[in-house]
């Protein structure tokens, strides 16, 4: 039998298709321990969310926690389709997905979010709400929160609350004692404009990856460290490659749970009443958990052989200072009114930064 050139690679083709898919699908991280304890498939509405990171993370686990609690209120009216570990891609592409209502919500990092909104941007400036209890005093005062969680709304999306994933700081496979030390460090940070503006700032040497992206990338030297939460480090492996971490403490890592508007409204309007206060309720309480979770996973890492460091007062005085440039460069985007916006503040961050006690 005969074969034609094209035939041939068609076939070889389909077979490396075949294994690549197959290849993959082993290698996708499961969800089982997670099913939901109900048929999903009688579901009126369904809603696939997304996140970047591991259910292991209070902040991650609040899309499982929505999930069922929303069944439970909505006597099984709307279902949370729960994608976490990066399944339906990084950060920046899901993004996109999400605007164009390929998919329907996600838990948005902070730092991710400034790429359609930069409001958000807000959270990742050092030293600003740069601890629980400033991120509580914050979500507290109804006027500023409210503004801040608008950030998208101009882009087609709704942000209705936060989980969080702890305090920022550096994960590094050598010791990072002093500003000198971390200079020398190749440190990955996220797709955002704020963490580039700050890392240049600081004369530091950061390379932008999206998160999928680091595990391959540390184990291979082309990154020796990370700009991350001590928590994060601890439950992704990162501290298998990286053993050394450095609280520098400047921000606060959250998640922003995130919807496309045009399905949103497209609700009932008592089923939108119910998912905001059930998104609300979720997101309150796994705040809480989210400060004893930090605390457990540095132990954990500490017992474990990680060894975590802090900087001299000075070294921490110089990058507040520095970083002050970062606010100042970054003012302007997270000031800019949109059409949307009910609260027509002239200095959104001022306030923000006098509410707080922001200091340089």
């Amino acid at each position: 039998m005969k074969f034609s050139k094209m035939s041939v690679l068609t076939a070889l083709f389909a077979v490396c298709f075949v294994l690549s898919g197959s290849l993959a699908l082993a290698g996708a991280p499961s969800l089982d321990a997670w099913k939901p304890a109900f048929d999903p498939s009688t579901a009126k509405y369904k809603c696939v969310v997304s996140n970047v990171s591991t259910p292991g993370l209070k902040g991650v686990y609040a899309g499982f926690a929505i999930r069922d609690e929303l069944w439970k209120r909505t006597n099984g009216q709307i279902y949370i389709d729960f994608k976490p570990f990066s399944m339906l891609g990084g950060e920046v592409e899901v993004l996109n997905q999400l605007q164009m209502g390929a998919i329907q919500g996600m838990g948005v990092s902070s730092v991710a979010s400034t790429n359609l909104g930069p409001r958000f941007g807000l959270v990742n400036l050092p030293f600003l709400v740069d601890s629980f209890e400033k991120l509580d005093k914050f979500v507290a005062n109804k006027k500023l929160f409210d503004h801040f969680m608008m950030a998208m709304d101009h882009q087609g999306i709704v942000g209705l609350d936060i989980t969080g994933y702890g305090n920022y700081g550096w994960a590094s496979k050598t010791p990072v004692r002093t500003i000198a030390d971390a200079k020398k460090v190749k440190f990955r940070i996220a797709e955002a404009e704020v963490n580039q503006i700050l890392y240049k700032e600081w004369g530091f040497n950061p390379v932008v990856m999206p998160w999928p992206d680091v595990p391959m990338a540390l184990k291979q030297g082309v990154i020796d460290g990370l700009d991350h939460a001590p928590a994060v480090c601890n439950l992704t492996k990162k501290f298998e490659d990286a053993k050394f971490f450095t609280q520098i403490n400047y921000a606060q890592g959250l998640f922003i749970w995130i919807f496309n508007k045009a399905w949103f409204n497209s609700l009932p309007a008592d089923l939108q009443k119910t998912f905001r206060a059930v998104v609300s309720e979720v997101c309150a309480s796994t705040r809480k958990a989210t400060v004893q979770q930090e605390a457990d996973e540095i132990n954990k890492a500490t017992a474990a052989g990680v060894m975590f460091f802090k900087l001299s007062d000075a070294d921490m005085a110089t990058l507040r200072k520095q970083g002050d440039v970062a606010h100042k460069k970054y003012a302007d985007e997270i000031n800019k009114i949109y059409p949307g916006d009910t609260y027509k503040t002239k200095n959104f961050l001022k306030e923000v930064e006098d509410y707080l006690g922001y200091k340089p």
